[in-house]
């Protein structure tokens, strides 16, 4: 599967109203808390990989989920293969991890609030991240590399709707970003 997805710097209280003429379908809040790892056999910095653990609550319930993120396939979003399944513990995952010689790097936490768009082809998350500000993000997945270019016009449609500009795009993960800043 790829997930191609177009992050924007944005006010989140003036997008919010834009939400709602476009004619999304709210599907909660969450807040997450990524921790992400570093390998010992390569650098996923110089690599543009990702291997986090992830935890969501939301409203009745927590989520657990490690996922691996591949290096950019394109110039236009952030469109990588992406792999990702449940655990139940991820203080456990995070032990196996490190007794393989896996460091912990950073770790990231945003509230997030999720919509999507036509049927759910589309999924539109308004994100505050500690330490690094607020973004939108739109994103879509498919399954064939043939589709990418299809689905980051759709991407781009959807931001464009909601009057923001697809040119404003961070390629740069929360990640980065936070890093950064703390630099």
């Amino acid at each position: 599967m790829y997930e191609v997805e177009v992050k924007v710097p944005a006010e989140n209280g003036l997008v919010r109203p834009r939400l709602e003429e476009i004619g999304v379908t709210p599907m909660g809040s969450v807040v997450q808390v990524d921790t992400y790892f570093d390998a010992p056999h390569r650098s996923f910095a110089e690599t543009d990989e990702a291997l986090r653990i992830r935890s969501e609550r939301r409203q009745n319930d927590d989520v657990i989920r490690v996922t691996y993120k591949g290096p950019l396939v394109d110039d236009g979003s952030k469109t990588r293969e992406e792999i990702e399944m449940e655990i139940e513990d991820g203080d456990r995952m995070g032990a196996i991890l490190e007794n393989l010689g896996f460091e912990p790097a950073a770790t990231v936490r945003k509230d997030r609030d999720r919509f999507t768009l036509e049927g759910g082809e589309y999924t539109i998350t308004l994100d505050d991240v500690d330490g690094v500000g607020e973004y939108v993000e739109v994103e879509t997945s498919v399954d064939d590399e043939s589709d990418l270019d299809a689905a980051r016009r759709g991407v781009y449609d959807v931001l464009e709707r909601m009057d923001l500009d697809p040119a404003d795009q961070i390629r740069t993960s929360y990640l980065e970003l936070l890093l950064e800043s703390t630099e």
